[in-house]
């Protein structure tokens, strides 16, 4: 009779292969559902801001929070004429003098929009940038915020100027806006605008004295309710909250009608602005609408994307 032996490397082995088959089997078992079928990765969904909170870049005189898509190259033509003060001397203010601006923009990338314009009113140029800061979704972000900036240089004749950087002013904006319903959305913008120079007096030699201040805090309100898909009531509130020497400015409010389509946007409306330049609105603007003091205005958008 034979000794009975082991064979180690035998005994090694298959238990290491079956555990080795059991790992697969296990790996197997884990990738598949309760019906056989295996399993595939859950798609994480994407949060999509909320689309279309207003149909253009502009709500009669001021921005609103919107930048468009990256690539997009639009052009403005803004018209305001003259006050209806007169009624029909100067038709309504039609046959009035009036204010013309030209503006250009483009969104070079993502959220930010560049821009400049020139407008009749003391021939001022302008640069400005616009930046979407915060887009509203449905989950995460209860509104939209986006930051708006713009320098202006009026090039009158240098005899209106002592210094060169007398020409330049500057406007601060941020915009808060929500879309609260899918007619109806509503938009908070505070700004802060600098002047350089302003009207005043030497009351001792070297000495100057103001009559308003350099700096000039204001709130603007906005909101867009759609009629249509197409059409909106726009309206539009600014307050000034400075208080200077003398010469505050009036108050704005306007009001009118907006339509869009794909690639335009024409707004006809009456309000009390009538420089189109935002510092230069909020800072100088004398029209009271407790006088009755409304011009008619309207602004035309055209859009191209690239």
């Amino acid at each position: 009779m034979k000794p009975i032996t082991y064979n180690t490397k035998n005994w090694f082995v298959r238990p290491a292969m079956l555990m080795l088959c059991l790992f697969l089997l296990n790996g197997i078992i884990l990738g598949q559902d309760s019906s056989g079928n295996e399993q595939t990765p859950v798609a994480v969904k994407k949060i999509k801001p909320e689309k279309n909170t207003f149909g253009s870049i502009w709500i009669i005189d001021n921005q609103t929070v919107m930048v468009p898509i990256k690539g997009t190259f639009e052009m403005d033509i803004m018209h305001r004429f003259g006050t209806i003060k007169n009624g029909y001397k100067d038709f309504l203010g039609f046959f009035a003098p009036s204010n013309i601006r030209l503006g250009f923009e483009y969104v070079p990338i993502n959220n930010l929009m560049v821009g400049f314009s020139i407008t009749k009113a003391n021939m001022t140029w302008e640069g400005y940038g616009k930046y979407a800061i915060i887009k509203q979704t449905k989950s995460k972000y209860p509104v939209s915020v986006t930051y708006f900036g713009d320098i202006s240089l009026d090039t009158r004749g240098k005899d209106n100027f002592v210094h060169y950087s007398d020409r330049l002013m500057y406007f601060n904006q941020l915009i808060i806006a929500r879309k609260i319903t899918p007619k109806f959305s509503a938009q908070v913008s505070p700004s802060l605008t600098h002047v350089n120079i302003v009207d005043g007096y030497y009351y001792e030699p070297g000495k100057y004295r103001g009559t308003m201040n350099h700096e000039h805090f204001a709130i603007a309100l906005a909101g867009r309710y759609k009629i249509k898909e197409n059409m909106g009531i726009i309206v539009n509130y600014d307050q000034p909250i400075t208080k200077h020497r003398s010469n505050n400015p009036s108050p704005n409010i306007s009001f009118g009608l907006e339509v869009t389509t794909s690639a335009h946007a024409f707004q006809f409306f009456m309000g009390n602005y009538s420089f189109i330049t935002p510092q230069r609105n909020n800072y100088y603007n004398r029209n009271n609408f407790k006088d009755g003091q409304f011009l008619i205005g309207f602004n035309i958008t055209r859009m191209w994307n690239y």
